[in-house]
């Protein structure tokens, strides 16, 4: 892994990372909610045995990342290209998975002469997305956030502020908490250690500097994206475990239905977490150039 610093053309700093193969195909991989650039990706040895760089970054307000109050969903393709920019890439790849879902569709609606492949794994849907019951399905620890960010900054800051001080104090408090309310299939994942202290490192760096990030994400997924799933052109994959209840399964099926030609896989007997399992194959299909 190497670390290094972006400045964005609004003055703020981004701190990014390429991971892998330096001389493979590059592919942007936009971490969950909470998240950072140390999130849940293969092992780096496995990366170069699969030929592809990958480049994760802090979103504004997490990690090392300065923050961006109110920003957008759509946000996301102007700091990709910041960071493409530095390291010469003139076309990427890029996946999102869970919470980085929304923001890898942003790089693919708002980028098309850059992206040449995307692909979102246990995404959420827009807010606002017709025909869906946007909270049936999800676990009470997610609607209690979203409807606390749905009345505004005064409650979700302090709930949201008040879970990352326990999370801390103790990182692996999060993940425990999250134990009770998991399906079988997440239950598996985590049972691993080297999962567990993958996660615990991930969400100690996410939250560093405070819930900045995490608030500012749950706030964005709340409003207009600022694109239309249906405006994207280039080749998408979506993928989803149907035991899901963070992004419940219903959100990828309405976005399969909005994306043109999106190529959609669902998995029986998966949930959330599975999404990490499938990564490497996901990483290497978005990073062959399409036909």
């Amino acid at each position: 892994m190497t670390d290094f610093e972006v400045k964005t053309p609004d003055g703020g700093t981004l701190m990014a990372a390429t991971w892998g193969d330096q001389r493979g195909d590059p592919v942007f991989l936009i971490h969950g909610t909470p998240g950072s650039r140390l999130g849940q990706l293969p092992e780096e040895r496995k990366l170069t045995r699969l030929g592809v760089r990958v480049i994760t970054y802090d979103r504004p307000g997490y990690g090392q990342s300065d923050r961006m109050p109110g920003r957008r969903v759509r946000d996301a393709a102007s700091d990709v290209r910041a960071i493409a920019d530095v390291l010469e890439l003139p076309t990427f790849g890029v996946v999102g998975r869970s919470g980085g879902g929304p923001h890898a569709l942003a790089c693919a609606a708002l980028l098309p002469e850059r992206v040449s492949r995307a692909a979102a794994l246990v995404s959420l849907a827009p807010r606002d997305a017709e025909g869906l019951a946007w909270y049936q399905g999800m676990t009470e620890s997610n609607i209690s956030a979203y409807t606390a960010g749905e009345q505004g900054l005064r409650r979700l800051g302090p709930l949201l502020a008040a879970r990352v001080h326990d999370i801390r104090e103790q990182p692996r408090m999060l993940i425990e908490a999250m134990r009770a309310e998991l399906p079988p299939a997440d239950r598996n994942v985590i049972a691993d250690a080297g999962v567990r202290s993958t996660l615990a490192r991930n969400f100690a760096e996410a939250l560093s500097n405070g819930a900045g990030g995490w608030i500012d994400d749950l706030l964005a997924f709340l409003q207009p994206w600022g694109f239309d799933p249906a405006d994207i052109t280039v080749p998408v994959d979506l993928w989803h475990g149907e035991d899901d209840v963070y992004s419940p399964v219903e959100h990828t099926l309405w976005l399969a239905g909005r994306i043109p030609g999106a190529h959609l896989t669902l998995e029986a007997k998966a949930a959330h977490f599975d999404a990490w399992r499938i990564l490497p194959d996901i990483l290497s299909r978005v990073a062959l150039k399409p036909a």
